[in-house]
């Protein structure tokens, strides 16, 4: 297991499709990964799950496809 607390924070987009490209590669061969991230657009396009969390709390967890439409994530996120 590995966990990554915020690897794109900072970088330039170019950077940061690199290492998304890194983490799904390490996804694919088998390595189970702790993803800590506010793009959660990003994030979730590689994830198989999803945790929304409010003030340190789990307030929603779905399949990671499934959390990308949920009105209640968006609302969290936009608003």
């Amino acid at each position: 297991m590995i966990l990554l607390d915020e690897p794109s924070l900072g970088l330039a987009p170019a950077i940061v499709r690199e290492i998304f490209s890194i983490i799904q590669n390490l996804r694919e061969t088998g390595v189970t990964i702790l993803l800590v991230e506010q793009n959660a657009n990003l994030a979730l396009q590689i994830a198989d799950r999803g945790y929304l969390l409010e003030a340190g709390c789990i307030t929603l967890t779905e399949k990671a496809s499934d959390l990308l439409n949920d009105r209640r994530f968006k609302q969290a996120y936009l608003g």
